[in-house]
């Protein structure tokens, strides 16, 4: 399947919404694709310092900040979203997806593998997931956003419905206050659950260099997990953030950056 033939039954190929920083240099630029309930601007400082030395492109997914919203959110379709963004700028980029985003990401170098340099899979594995997200959308959707005028104000209403700390700031992240709306097509995230959570069946392979970095106090990538991972990505390197759980690069950006930094240079 070519860049060129984004031909999924029902794909729409509306471009996502870009944060572009950097100018383009002689390395291939890089792409960031944000996991369930980001945005293109939760990676902006990542994005800033990376764009030293490239340029760095980082997108909302479907459904997210100023992307078009669909009534469908699979990975094939994310993939194909992200393809669409790599033609435009060149055909061929290294990429960085954490959670959501990183299986997207797998997905894209899957499917397309000449568009994919370099992968780096944060926090994530190809696997189906039994755990789910949807309370934090029962959360957001529980504010009485007209009577909301500041984002604090917001932040201690995602803490009374019982949000961890860490993310009430992330969440608020997405929080449109002018128009009293949620930057999130949440009906759509909630009824596409059980795709977000799942991670398609097949048996294709891409060998191209793989960084799988955690959080060495999150769960989501387990030994376990080890053997699906090297069958579809067989050059896969792992790696841990000491301190990190799942948001790790909210968590240790620095530590994060350097750690891509040295992946990507190599």
């Amino acid at each position: 399947m070519g860049l060129a033939s984004l031909c999924l039954p029902g794909y729409q190929g509306a471009m996502l919404n870009t944060i572009i920083h950097g100018s383009a240099t002689g390395t291939p630029p890089l792409l960031i694709a944000h996991g369930l309930y980001g945005s293109a601007r939760n990676w902006g400082v990542i994005a800033k310092r990376l764009s030293d030395e490239r340029q760095v492109v980082a997108v909302d997914m479907r459904n997210h900040g100023d992307s078009p919203r669909r009534d469908s959110h699979t990975y094939p379709e994310l993939a194909e979203d992200l393809a669409e963004v790599i033609t435009a700028h060149g055909g061929r980029m290294d990429v960085i997806g954490h959670s959501m985003g990183g299986k997207a990401a797998m997905m894209l170098a899957l499917n397309h593998p000449e568009a994919v340099r370099k992968l780096v899979v944060a926090d994530i594995a190809p696997v189906a997931y039994g755990h789910t997200q949807i309370q934090y959308i029962h959360a957001m959707k529980s504010l009485d956003l007209e009577s909301i005028e500041r984002r604090p104000e917001a932040a201690a209403r995602l803490a009374e419905a019982g949000v961890d700390a860490a993310l009430q700031s992330f969440f608020t992240q997405s929080l449109d206050l002018p128009n009293k709306r949620w930057k999130l097509n949440l009906d759509t995230l909630a009824e596409q659950m059980p795709n977000i959570m799942s991670f398609p069946q097949t048996e294709a392979a891409w060998d191209g260099p793989a960084l799988f970095l955690s959080g060495s106090d999150s769960d989501y990538v387990l030994p376990q997990h080890r053997g699906e991972i090297r069958a579809r990505f067989p050059n896969a390197r792992f790696a841990k953030l000491p301190g990190a759980g799942h948001w790790l690069h909210a968590e240790k950006p620095r530590e994060f950056e350097a750690a891509a930094r040295v992946f990507l240079n190599a």
